[in-house]
């Protein structure tokens, strides 16, 4: 049997997405000013999926399913030493890989200076860069809490960065 009240919300939630776009597309096309500043301020600028994941859910609900998630006891990061590195810092002596806050994971790839990376933008805006890592655990879009393993270190070192938009952070504030 089919939820009606689900499937109301869902049509008025499809219905709402399909308005907007639609609105946002003739805002951009109605004049070159228009595509300019959509350019400068929406296309051009780094955006806050963790803000905008929050704002979803309080209004409209979880846009995101809860994934699997690998608990280890609200452990924390560790490691032996941690010296600066390339706008960030290397922690040494880190096996697993424990992020610093909850978030969302925006970015798994390769990046320069950093070898294999996983970018979470956590839910205070603030971009966590793990760097040299191996074995990794999540995908694009997971929520990710501060007590799942996400990855492994490479030679027991880590690489990681801090950036609040765009600008790069003192690491000693967060390690």
């Amino acid at each position: 049997m089919i939820n009606k009240k689900y499937v109301k919300n869902l049509i008025i939630r499809v219905l709402l997405s399909i308005i907007l776009f639609l609105t946002l597309a003739i805002f951009v096309n109605f004049s070159d000013q228009n595509l300019l500043f959509f350019k400068r301020y929406a296309y051009n600028q780094t955006f806050n999926f963790s803000a905008f994941n929050r704002f979803w859910a309080d209004n409209f609900g979880s846009a995101l399913p809860d994934g699997p998630t690998l608990p280890v006891n609200q452990n924390i990061l560790t490691f032996e030493t941690a010296h600066a590195f390339y706008e960030g810092a290397k922690l040494e002596g880190v096996n697993v890989v424990l992020p610093f806050k909850s978030g969302i994971v925006v970015y798994v790839g390769e990046r320069e200076h950093f070898g294999n990376t996983i970018i979470i933008q956590g839910m205070n805006g603030i971009d966590y860069w793990y760097g040299n890592v191996t074995n990794i655990n999540v995908k694009l879009y997971d929520f990710i809490s501060s007590d799942n393993i996400i990855a492994n270190a490479i030679d027991n070192t880590l690489y990681v960065q801090f950036k609040k938009n765009g600008e790069v952070l003192d690491f000693e504030e967060f390690i």
